[in-house]
C-alpha cells in the first residue's frame, strides 16, 4: 500500500467500526431478562469469598466508567456462587489457573487477604475462539492483519487488563490456521480459548499448559522441536521467556505475544529489558531483526481502538528496526505521528484511501 510519492504505509493507527463484536465475542454485552442463571449475567469479573460465606461483587462488560468499579451480585445468584465456592474450597493448587463452571470457563486468580480471608476473582472467558472478522475490524483492516501471516517474526499485542489482547491474539492465530495451515502450539497459563485440534482443512494446534513451578522458556524451548509455524505465547514473563521468543521470532517461526503496557514503546523496552537480563546488550539487535508488528490495543463502549507499526519485510534497514537497535525505541511514537501527518496531508481527512484514524 503506497502513496504518489512511494512512502510504504505501514505507521497506521486504526479505529475499527461501531460493532460491538469484539465485545460479544468477549463476555457478551446484555443480561438475558428474567433469567436467574449467572451464565446469563453479562459480567467481566467475579470477586468471590471461598473461605466462608462473604457478599459477593462483579464487574460489569460495558465499556464506559461503570467498567471501573464493582456492583454487589444480586440475591438471585446466591446458591451458584455458594456452589463455587464449595467446589473451589481447598482445592485450588494453583493460584493462577482457569475453571469451568455450567459451561462457563474462567481465568482464576486466587488471594488470601491480610486479614485472613481467602478470595477469588473469576474472569470469564469466551468459548467461542474469535475471526478476525468478529473483532469488529474493517474489511481492509482484516485484509491487511491476514497478510502478518505470511512473514516470520513477532508479533507483539500490547494493553492494560481487561482490553482483550488475548482475544486478538487467539483472533490473529485462528484466522492464520485457517488460511495458511501448519502447526500452531499455544503456550498458556492457564489456557484460555480452547482452540486445540484440526483448524481450518491444513491448520492444527497444541495448547501447552505451563507448569505452575517451571519457567514459561522450558516449554517454549521444547516447542520449537516441533516444527511450528505460528506460537503464541500467553504472556512475557520472565528473562529467559522473552529471549527464547527473540530467539523463535528470528529462526522462521511467527510469533504472537502479549505484554502489559500503556503504549508501543513501552511493550517494545519492557521486551527489551527482560530479555537484556537473559542476553544482554544482544537483546535490541534480535528484537529488531525479528520485529514484524508492534500494536498497543484499547477498548471503550463502542469497541477497539487498535494503533500498530509494522516493519518492512526484509529490510535491515527499516526505521523502526533502526530505532530498536540504537535503543531509541520512545522515538517510535514521534515517528508514526509524522507518517500519519504526511499522509493527511497528502490525501486529507476524507480523500484517497481515506483517514488514517477512522471516526465512528
Amino acid at each position: 500500500m503506497e502513496d504518489p510519492s512511494g512512502a510504504c504505509l505501514r505507521y497506521l493507527p486504526f479505529r475499527p467500526s461501531a460493532s460491538k463484536g469484539v465485545l460479544e465475542t468477549m463476555f457478551g454485552t446484555e443480561t438475558l431478562p428474567g433469567s436467574d442463571k449467572l451464565r446469563d449475567l453479562a459480567f467481566m469479573d467475579l470477586y468471590v469469598r471461598i473461605d466462608q460465606p462473604g457478599q459477593t461483587r462483579y464487574r460489569s462488560a460495558a465499556r464506559d466508567y461503570s467498567n471501573n468499579w464493582t456492583r454487589v451480585l444480586p440475591d438471585i445468584y446466591k446458591n451458584e456462587i455458594e456452589l463455587i465456592a464449595n467446589m473451589l474450597r481447598g482445592q485450588i493448587d494453583n493460584p493462577d489457573s482457569s475453571f469451568e463452571y455450567d459451561g462457563l470457563r474462567f481465568r482464576l486468580s486466587y488471594q488470601r487477604l491480610a486479614n485472613g480471608e481467602d478470595w477469588v476473582v473469576l474472569r470469564r472467558i469466551s468459548t467461542k475462539v474469535p475471526n478476525l472478522e468478529d473483532l469488529s475490524f474493517a474489511t481492509h483492516m482484516v485484509q491487511h492483519l491476514r497478510r502478518l501471516g505470511q512473514r516470520d517474526g513477532l508479533i507483539v499485542i500490547s494493553g492494560a487488563t481487561g482490553n482483550g489482547k488475548t482475544t486478538t491474539a487467539f483472533g490473529l492465530l485462528n484466522d492464520f490456521l485457517q488460511n495458511f495451515g501448519g502447526v500452531g502450539i499455544t503456550i498458556e497459563d492457564p489456557v484460555e480459548y480452547a482452540l486445540n485440534g484440526p483448524v481450518g482443512e491444513y491448520g492444527y494446534c497444541y495448547q501447552v499448559q505451563v507448569n505452575k513451578d517451571e519457567d514459561w522458556a522450558s516449554p517454549l524451548k521444547r516447542a520449537l522441536r516441533w516444527t511450528p509455524r505460528f506460537i503464541l505465547v500467553g504472556e512475557v514473563r520472565s528473562p529467559r521467556a522473552a529471549e527464547q521468543i527473540l530467539r523463535a521470532a528470528s529462526t522462521g517461526h511467527l510469533v504472537i505475544t502479549t505484554i502489559h503496557a500503556g503504549s508501543i514503546e513501552e511493550s517494545l523496552m519492557g521486551l527489551m529489558h527482560l530479555a537484556e537480563q537473559s542476553m544482554g546488550s544482544a537483546a535490541n539487535f534480535m528484537l529488531a531483526q525479528g520485529l514484524t508488528a508492534a500494536m498497543h490495543q484499547t477498548l471503550n463502549n463502542t469497541g477497539p481502538f487498535l494503533r500498530y507499526v509494522v516493519t518492512e519485510d526484509g529490510n535491515n534497514g527499516d526505521p523502526v528496526r533502526a530505532l530498536i537497535r540504537e535503543n531509541r525505541v520512545g522515538m517510535i511514537n514521534s515517528y508514526i505521528d509524522k507518517q500519519i501527518a504526511r499522509m493527511n496531508t497528502i490525501h486529507g481527512p476524507g480523500g484517497g484511501m481515506g483517514p488514517l484514524i477512522q471516526k465512528r
